[in-house]
């Protein structure tokens, strides 16, 4: 065989791989853009629904699509395409600066919200809540190096006028902000949110986040796929035995 013939069958191999490698990247880019996007949760902000070291798949089309679906949020158009408000109740990622947050839909726009003694009012109506059997385990309230000794923390479980019912926390008596609030006018396209761990979270309560506008809706959190605890990563395959959490491996995210 000819070293030219060689050659050319060399190239065409390469070629063959960088196609297959091309297509496979592209099917990933539309994969993510705009059908499921995996999710990781850093912080303890949506406990007891969702922990620390959770890893969940998102749906890019529950709300329609905005710049945000996109890898890196390009400026190539404004508002929603194919846009669906999310309900009353909807676990979901919005950008909020640079960072992806994840909360639940409490506030519809032109909803007026208030908190009075760590209850939710929605259009002066309180949302309808009953104590369980309390939270046991890490530290939702505070952060907590591993091994650090297990805790137990007051559990309600919320009612939302449209049915949605989900498990929150109390770590403070409710005698002050955020559990006293003034009251809360969501605007029009805009959606006022809230973490389940209700006394650790970052949300539509407190200034720098405010009422969440519909554009910056990213996705739909839907099921998750693995999770690991004790401050463990996903990567740490050999520590998979003793700290993933089995039982809660392709749990519906409510």
């Amino acid at each position: 065989m000819s070293l030219w013939l060689q050659e050319r069958r060399r190239r065409r191999r390469f070629s063959e791989r960088a196609t297959t490698v091309f297509e496979a990247l592209v099917i990933a880019l539309v994969i993510r853009s705009f059908l499921f996007q995996p999710f990781n949760i850093p912080s303890g902000s949506m406990e007891p629904t969702l922990l620390i070291g959770d890893y969940l798949f998102a749906s890019k089309f529950s709300y329609g699509f905005s710049r945000y679906s996109l890898p890196f949020s390009p400026p190539l158009f404004s508002g929603r395409v194919l846009a669906s408000p999310p309900n009353r109740g909807d676990i979901l990622i919005f950008r909020h600066g640079r960072d992806d947050f994840i909360k639940r839909v409490i506030g519809l726009p032109g909803d007026r919200i208030q908190l009075i003694g760590g209850v939710i009012f929605i259009n002066g109506t309180p949302v309808e809540r009953h104590r369980i059997a309390d939270f046991v385990g890490r530290d939702p309230c505070r952060p907590t190096p591993a091994g650090a000794p297990l805790v137990r923390v007051v559990r309600w479980r919320e009612s939302l006028p449209n049915g949605v019912s989900y498990d929150t926390l109390q770590c403070s008596s409710g005698v002050n902000f955020p559990d006293e609030t003034g009251v809360y006018t969501v605007p029009g396209d805009h959606f006022f949110m809230m973490g389940d761990n209700r006394e650790n979270s970052d949300d539509s309560r407190f200034p720098d986040v405010g009422y969440v506008p519909f554009e910056n809706l990213i996705a739909r959190a839907q099921l998750i796929f693995f999770s690991i605890g004790d401050g463990k990563s996903a990567w740490e395959v050999w520590s998979w035995p003793l700290s993933a959490r089995w039982d809660r491996l392709f749990t519906l995210v409510r």
